[in-house]
C-alpha cells in the first residue's frame, strides 16, 4: 500500500519556479521507486504574490500550507520590490509563513562534498570532511520582538526570549547531536546581552538535566564566526538564537563554494518547510543556468522528515553520484570547464534514481 502525502510548492520568485520544478521531477521519480504517492499543489508566494494579490503571503496560500504535510519553497524577492517597505516586502511573507506555520527550528546542514573541496573559499584541506548542523530558533529574538519603532531619529528593535523557547530549540539540538558525534556548540553574546545570558543558563540546564551523554560548550558569536574560518571541522551542532544563526548560517555556507549546494529544513510547527537557502538570482532567470541541489536535498529533508529515510538517502546517493561524474552548473564550474543547465542536471539524478531502482 502505498504512502500519500500532500505537499504545497511555493515556488516563488526568480529562479525559484526552476528549481522547484527540479525537485518536484526528483520527487516524482522517488515516488514510483518506493511506492509513495504525492499530492501536489502550487500558490503564489512573494513577488508573485504581491503582484497579483497585493500582499506577500495571500490567506490561501498561507491556509494551503497549514493542510498540507509539507512546504517546498522556491526563492522570493528580487530587485522589482526592493523599493517596497515593511510589511509590503517579500521578505515578511517569509516572516509570517514561518509564524503561521509555527516552525520554530531551522536546520540547515553543511557539508563539503570532497569533490568540490577546491571551490571554498578555504583551502581544500581545511573544508574536506566538514559536516555542520546550524540549529536555529526561528520564530523569536529580535526579528519578532516588540516594540519596534523606526522614527526620524531614532530606531528601535526589540530582542526577547522565553525559557521557553529557548528550552525547545536546545532540545532540537541535542536530539540531533545525539544521532551524530555528541557535540552542541551554544552561540552567544553572554557578555553583553541579558538574552544571552539566559539564553546560556537555560541552554545549560537543559543539557545537563536531559541530555547528559551531550558534550555542551559555549561560544561568543564573534569568535564563533571566526573560528568557522579558522577551523571549521572543530564544530559538529551549532545553537544559536534568530539573528545570530541567520549570520553564522550563512557565513558556514561559503564553506561549501556556493549557496546552491545547500538545503534547509523549518520544522517544530504544524507544517514542516523546507527551502533552499539560495536566493532568487535574478541575474540569470529564465537562462536554465540554475543550480537545482539545494531545492533537491531539501526535497531530501522532508523525506526524512516523514520517516522515508531510505527514499531520502537515494535522493543524496543521486546528487552526490552526479557530483562526481564531473557534472557542474555554472556556479560549480571553474572558466575552463565545461557546465550543463539545470534540466540536464535535474535529469541525471533521474537517471540515476530510476537505474538503481532496475538493478534492485
Amino acid at each position: 500500500m502505498k504512502s500519500s502525502y500532500s505537499i504545497v510548492l511555493l515556488p516563488g520568485d526568480g529562479i525559484g519556479p526552476e528549481v522547484t520544478a527540479g525537485a518536484r521531477s526528483v520527487l516524482e521519480s522517488v515516488a514510483s521507486r518506493f511506492e509513495l504517492a504525492f499530492d501536489f499543489r502550487e500558490f503564489d508566494f512573494g513577488g508573485i504574490a504581491i503582484d497579483r494579490w497585493g500582499t506577500p503571503l495571500p490567506e490561501a496560500t498561507l491556509s494551503a500550507c497549514m493542510s498540507a504535510q509539507g512546504v517546498l519553497m522556491g526563492a522570493i524577492g528580487g530587485p522589482r520590490w526592493d523599493a517596497l517597505k515593511g510589511e509590503d516586502r517579500p521578505e515578511a511573507g517569509l516572516l509570517a509563513l514561518r509564524a503561521g506555520l509555527g516552525v520554530f527550528a531551522n536546520l540547515r546542514p553543511v557539508s563539503v562534498p570532497p569533490s568540490l573541496a577546491h571551490l571554498s573559499v578555504l583551502p581544500p584541506a581545511k573544508v574536506e570532511g566538514v559536516d555542520i548542523l546550524v540549529v536555529r530558533e526561528l520564530t523569536g529574538g529580535i526579528y519578532f520582538g516588540k516594540p519596534r519603532i523606526l522614527e526620524a531619529d531614532y530606531a528601535l528593535d526589540t530582542m526577547r526570549y522565553t525559557v521557553a523557547e529557548i528550552e525547545r530549540i536546545t532540545r532540537v539540538a541535542c536530539r540531533w547531536a545525539e544521532s551524530r558525534s555528541g557535540r552542541v556548540t551554544s552561540v552567544d553574546k553572554a557578555n553583553v546581552l541579558a538574552v544571552s545570558r539566559l539564553w546560556r543558563e537555560t541552554a545549560s540546564r537543559i543539557v545537563r538535566d536531559e541530555f547528559p551523554g551531550v558534550q555542551l560548550d559555549h561560544m561568543y558569536v564573534d569568535n564563533a564566526a571566526m573560528q568557522l574560518v579558522l577551523n571549521p571541522r572543530q564544530f559538529d551542532v551549532i545553537l544559536t538564537g534568530n539573528l545570530f544563526g541567520d549570520i553564522l548560517s550563512d557565513l558556514a555556507s561559503t564553506l561549501a563554494g556556493s549557496l546552491g549546494l545547500l538545503p534547509s529544513a523549518c520544522l517544530g510547527g504544524v507544517t514542516p518547510l523546507f527551502e533552499p537557502v539560495h536566493g532568487s538570482a535574478p541575474d540569470i532567470v529564465g537562462r536554465n543556468q540554475a543550480n537545482p541541489v539545494a531545492a533537491i536535498l531539501s526535497a531530501a529533508m522532508m523525506l526524512d522528515e516523514w520517516g522515508q529515510n531510505e527514499a531520502a538517502q537515494s535522493v543524496r546517493d543521486a546528487v552526490e553520484f552526479v557530483l562526481e561524474s564531473g557534472l557542474k552548473t555554472a556556479d560549480l564550474a571553474t572558466e575552463e570547464e565545461e557546465t550543463t543547465s539545470t534540466s540536464a542536471f535535474v535529469t541525471q539524478v533521474v537517471n540515476h534514481i530510476e537505474r538503481v531502482s532496475i538493478t534492485n
